[in-house]
């Protein structure tokens, strides 16, 4: 699978990663389908704390002992559970960044995380605390990178200005472009790697499924007529699917380094990574698909 640097760090990832949300509880299933990912050429595995109270993380952990070397984990920090309380409050002071990697490291059966990421942001947030923090675990060599999750413009532009970031997760694809004008170029004139997320939205792009609920912006119907118009475009050869052409819709912007589509199932892992043995889309293919598809646009937290 091609690699490709992960923004300003030293991490080759593969081009199309694997998103670990879901994967599901069950042990045998969750860590065959990890398994089988690393053995067709996966080298990225995205996780969360918050994943299954945590379950997604030790799943994580028991799939690569003793394949440690050969995989680069991410995984997520800043939501809080707290017992005898449902649900999750926001925290991302420094303490509990701090406390929280422990308890993940541990889940991971791990000594150092790869990629760790602030798993959300507000601009009211005590930013130079949390990035002091991470700072820290950088230099303690706990993790080695450190990176956020946002879809929020005015939260990715403090970090990428006061911070040493080298990554931004954001969801990003064919139905979801709101980072093409606000975000993208930020990022890639910066040199910080994007990880895009959800390009199968939610599998409303998937091969075999049709869209029951709308996206965004995009009604049920709308959704069913781009698809039509999608799989036209992406031709009769059984080699190239709908869901083939999202993914690589995702990976054709420049600040993209890699993908990183969720799987349930064997058989949605094995068909997201027939994609990287797809070439990429020519330039008149992308224009295509946005002629077709909205040019949607962020609407809060500019």
């Amino acid at each position: 699978m091609k690699k490709n640097r992960l923004g300003s760090s030293d991490l080759l990832v593969g081009e199309i990663g694997l998103g670990c949300m879901s994967l599901g509880t069950e042990e045998r299933k969750a860590v065959s389908i990890i398994h089988e990912a690393l053995d067709k050429g996966v080298n990225f595995l995205d996780t969360a704390d918050l994943y299954d109270d945590g379950r997604n993380e030790e799943l994580v952990g028991k799939a690569i002992r003793g394949r440690r070397s050969g995989v680069i984990v991410a995984t997520k920090v800043g939501n809080r559970r707290i017992p005898g309380q449902e649900g999750w409050v926001w925290d991302p002071s420094k303490a509990y960044i701090q406390s929280a990697v422990k308890e993940s490291l541990r889940r991971l059966q791990t000594d150092y995380i790869d990629l760790y990421q602030l798993h959300g942001g507000t601009i009211g947030d005590p930013i130079d605390e949390t990035i002091e923090a991470f700072e820290e675990l950088k230099r303690e060599g706990v993790i080695h990178y450190y990176g956020i999750s946002s879809i929020r413009p005015n939260v990715i532009r403090e970090y990428v200005k006061r911070s040493s970031i080298v990554s931004v997760m954001n969801q990003y694809g064919i139905l979801d472009r709101r980072a093409e004008v606000e975000v993208l170029p930020l990022l890639k004139e910066s040199g910080v790697g994007v990880i895009a997320r959800g390009p199968l939205a939610r599998g409303a792009l998937a091969e075999s499924r049709q869209p029951e609920k709308g996206f965004l912006d995009y009604s049920v119907e709308e959704l069913r007529t781009l698809r039509e118009r999608l799989i036209k475009l992406a031709g009769n050869e059984r080699e190239r699917s709908i869901s083939h052409l999202a993914i690589r819709y995702s990976l054709a912007h420049p600040a993209v380094a890699t993908v990183i589509p969720g799987a349930s199932s064997r058989e949605q892992l094995i068909s997201n990574l027939e994609a990287a043995g797809i070439p990429p889309l020519t330039p008149e293919e992308v224009h295509q698909i946005q002629r077709l598809s909205k040019a949607n646009v962020y609407t809060d937290h500019r």
